[in-house]
């Protein structure tokens, strides 16, 4: 047997090995993904630019287990919960617009090709799965942990092969699309938000943290500083963070923050807004404006996934008549499934942060106060990271399925609050704690003092 055939036979041993071992314990299976996600830049080409990669592939078989599971195990049963109707009908709403955008809207347009229109649309419906599939298969605190742990390990030793000269070109290998902005937001935000509200981390691996925040800062501000979106939506995650776990300390330094920016505006723009930037925004302002009669061909359910790519010919822009994309996904989000879509995310984004606020006074001290803080603090991050141009909804014509490597976790970390929901909403609110008296609980229910 040759040395290819056995690599073979022992890649397929290991998937045989790793599909019982989710079949067992399902919430290994979330574990997977985020390796996949970061690690696995294997794809499978589709005939087009955008090819499938094994994020997709693994919440495809994820999802497609726990659907089999709904008849057989009650862990697996469905839950709903109040984020979970705006995101269904924001999936609705997709699917309604690209039965309508299938043909163009408006004479001399074309319209994006079949299999593109479907692949938008398969983006927005991948990421509801993710949101779903991970507050179901995550069954336990103990697993969101693990998933917490996992991508951070990974991400600190990304981001300490980036800032190693040496080591930089092995960790780009398989980084396409895996450290897009949301990397960078959930990275700083697992890391600040442990460190700053765990109390039960041992305090070297709280400063450790400390130092993976700063070196994640500092690559995103002083290596990558044209990159907006690898520093200011962390800093956005650092500010929520505070304000949600500490308001009496978050609300004035974000106050103090201000103010010393306003009275340093004008070096603080010296700095900031070079040439490189100044042309990117004006070529960001100048798409938007471009694209506003796009918008007006149907504003209630805009005109399909992927299709106003082929519509932007008909308006040149700065002089051009070229295929372009918006650079934010607001206004991707509107010109897809239009003002409808747009409110359902709005609408989505607004119960997640009600949710989490109210489950700060319900879970118990250390990490799980932390994780909920924390995941407040992301959606900030995430929801800045959209309107800087990257994308927690990929656009095909931009960065293609290839971000959904990082996205997709983004909706995975996102859905993992509904595990304390579901826990702790059934559960009477803890009592004030005292410096003499930790009330804290454990996750089957029960009180106990420390």
């Amino acid at each position: 047997m040759s040395l290819a055939q056995l690599i073979l036979v022992g890649e397929g041993l290991v998937a045989v090995v790793g599909l019982v071992a989710v079949i067992r314990w399902p919430s290994l299976g979330v574990l997977g993904l985020i390796i996949a996600s970061l690690l696995v830049p294997i794809a499978i080409g589709t005939g087009t630019d955008s090819k499938i990669n094994a994020a997709m592939l693994g919440l495809a078989g994820l999802a497609g287990l726990w659907i089999l599971d709904l008849p057989w195990r009650r862990e697996a049963r469905f839950r709903f919960s109040r984020p979970m109707l705006p995101l269904f009908a924001l999936g609705l709403v997709a699917t309604l617009s690209f039965a309508v955008g299938v043909r163009p809207e408006m004479p001399f347009a074309e319209t994006a090709p079949l299999r593109t229109q479907i692949g938008g649309l398969g983006i927005f419906w991948l990421s509801i799965l993710a949101f779903v599939v991970a507050a179901h298969r995550l069954i336990h605190p103990r697993w969101v942990r693990a998933a917490m742990w996992l991508f951070t390990a990974l991400g600190a030793a990304y981001i300490a092969g980036r800032l190693l000269p040496p080591l930089s070109r092995v960790v780009d290998r398989f980084s396409n699309g895996a450290t897009d902005s949301l990397f960078y937001v959930w990275l700083v935000a697992f890391a600040f938000g442990q460190a700053a509200f765990n109390r039960g981390l041992h305090l070297s691996v709280r400063l450790a943290l400390g130092v993976v925040v700063l070196a994640t800062l500092y690559q995103g501000f002083f290596r990558d500083r044209n990159w907006n979106s690898g520093w200011v939506p962390p800093l956005a995650v650092i500010a929520i963070i505070l304000c949600a776990g500490a308001p009496k300390v978050g609300l004035p330094v974000m106050g103090i923050a201000g103010a010393l920016g306003g009275l340093s505006y004008s070096e603080i723009s010296k700095l900031l807004l070079n040439s490189y930037k100044q042309y990117d925004i004006l070529t960001r302002e100048a798409a938007w404006s471009t694209l506003v009669p796009v918008m007006k061909v149907n504003p209630i359910l805009g005109i399909g996934p992927a299709n106003y790519y082929w519509y932007t010919p008909l308006y040149p822009i700065l002089g051009y008549s070229v295929n372009f994309n918006s650079h934010n996904n607001y206004v991707d989000l509107f010109l897809q499934t239009g003002l409808l879509g747009l409110l359902c995310f709005v609408w989505f984004a607004v119960e997640l942060a009600l949710l989490g606020w109210r489950l700060r006074n319900r879970v118990a001290p250390g990490f799980a106060y932390a994780y909920v803080c924390t995941v407040l603090g992301a959606l900030a991050g995430t929801l800045v990271a959209g309107a800087l141009g990257d994308w927690f909804l990929p656009f095909v014509y931009n960065i293609g399925f290839t971000g959904l490597r990082s996205s997709l976790l983004g909706w995975v970390f996102l859905g993992s609050l509904l595990v304390f929901e579901r826990i702790e909403w059934r559960q009477p609110p803890l009592a004030p704690v005292t410096e003499d008296k930790l009330e804290t609980r454990s996750y089957d229910g029960r009180l106990h003092e420390s």
